[in-house]
């Protein structure tokens, strides 16, 4: 059984009604209602949800309100689990026309998880996929300015909405990528790794001195430890470091998973596991090398692989949540047929949901949620431990919140029910 304790705090609270009279010797319902953890994935069905009618033109009249429905479906069911989504920034679609960025959609989707009590991640800032083509027209320096003037100012748009971000993606592979040319493995040609991450984290540390700001790779070999040693060794202002694990080739398995959080704790920042793909169904060939190369007509999940999945995610989650510097953990398609049409989701095509699903809402909202019922003494003092988060107190039909772990810095620890 791994030691949970640093998931856990312990808190003294002071408990009164309403007018501020002692609650002594009262029992009281003690509820967890967020977690602390970052428990992550994929929300880009948000945009589908929250889409407005002339987003929704662009289907044909008979399918519109069918994926509204079908967004708004899996959003639900998304909710019910997760406390952390991405959604797409993708320079390229997110202002596929220069000057006009696709802002509105994205604060409609954003707004809407955080209603929900889900903080938000933007993906990502710059990378040399997905790019923006109108970028080609210019010269290199300009292309640097544009990409900087872009972080700043979608990073000064969504402060206090999107606080947390990819800042720049994949930048081992960056200025060896010849797949085709682009506007940011130019300029990285041209800077340097180590020279584009700061510039672009310095543009987004200036837009929001507050925000979480990630690097992001797949590439986990002492390629990406080296980067991340010049960064921090040239002032780059990581706030943590993203590590992605798209395993359609098969679970990495225990072994190497300790062997990455061995190797990248090195630097005492906080690891977040930004894309995490497990498949349900066939793997993927050994051969392939870059994971976009496999195209087959059909890739269907099938139960053995259901099953399959669902102890790979248990498993993974379970040594990933006892690393006390794992923050987050984000699995990267909610829903079958997403990236590479895998079978890679937590729940089906048609909306029905996979045991892996059912799992990892079983540890999130029980193995690892606070439910308990204390008694305060004859000052109305009470002694609370729990998982980290948010909580609800109540007794005789009153409540009050409070929290245990980074949320209660500051916080008074008199809660009045009422």
């Amino acid at each position: 059984m791994s030691d949970l304790s640093h998931r856990k705090g312990t808190r003294t609270l002071h408990f009164t009604d309403k007018a501020g009279h002692a609650l002594a010797n009262t029992d009281l319902t003690v509820r967890q209602t967020g977690h602390e953890f970052l428990f992550g994935c994929g929300a880009f069905d948000a945009l589908g949800a929250t889409a407005t009618a002339e987003d929704m033109a662009r289907f044909p009249a008979d399918k519109a309100e069918a994926f509204r429905a079908m967004s708004q479906d899996r959003m639900k069911k998304w909710q019910d689990v997760f406390n952390y989504g991405t959604l797409p920034f993708y320079w390229g679609q997110f202002e596929p026309k220069e000057g006009e960025p696709q802002t509105e959609s994205r604060r409609r989707a954003a707004e809407f998880l955080q209603k929900g009590g889900a903080r938000v991640k933007g993906h990502p800032l710059c990378w040399h996929t997905v790019c923006a083509d109108w970028l080609m027209d210019y010269d290199n320096a300009t292309i640097l300015q544009k990409q900087l003037d872009r972080i700043y100012r979608d990073v000064t748009e969504f402060k206090g909405i999107v606080d947390i971000w990819d800042v720049i993606n994949e930048v081992v592979i960056m200025p060896v990528f010849d797949k085709y040319d682009n506007a940011v493995t130019r300029i990285c040609k041209d800077l340097g790794r180590v020279r584009l991450v700061k510039e672009v984290f310095d543009a987004a540390h200036a837009a929001n001195p507050d925000a979480m700001l990630l690097i992001n790779d797949f590439n986990l070999s002492e390629s990406y430890r080296i980067l991340i040693d010049g960064c921090l060794n040239a002032g780059v202002p990581i706030s943590a470091i993203g590590i992605q694990t798209h395993q359609h080739q098969g679970y990495m398995g225990r072994e190497k998973l300790e062997d990455v959080l061995e190797r990248f704790s090195f630097f005492g920042l906080p690891l977040h596991f930004t894309e995490n793909t497990l498949v349900s169904g066939e793997i993927m060939p050994p051969d392939i090398v870059d994971l976009n190369d496999y195209q087959v007509d059909e890739w269907p999940t099938t139960p053995e692989g259901e099953e399959r999945q669902k102890k790979e995610w248990a498993e993974m989650y379970h040594i990933l949540f006892a690393h006390p510097l794992v923050e987050a953990v984000t699995g990267w398609d909610f829903a079958d047929g997403a990236w590479l049409g895998a079978p890679s989701g937590l729940i089906r095509k048609d909306g029905s949901l996979k045991p892996s699903y059912l799992e990892i809402r079983r540890l999130i909202k029980e193995e690892w949620s606070t439910d308990l019922t204390v008694r305060t003494d004859a000052q109305g003092n009470a002694v609370v431990e729990g998982f980290k988060g948010e909580y609800e107190v109540s007794a005789d039909g009153k409540t009050g919140t409070f929290a245990i772990g980074k949320a209660a810095k500051g916080a008074s620890d008199t809660v009045y029910l009422a």
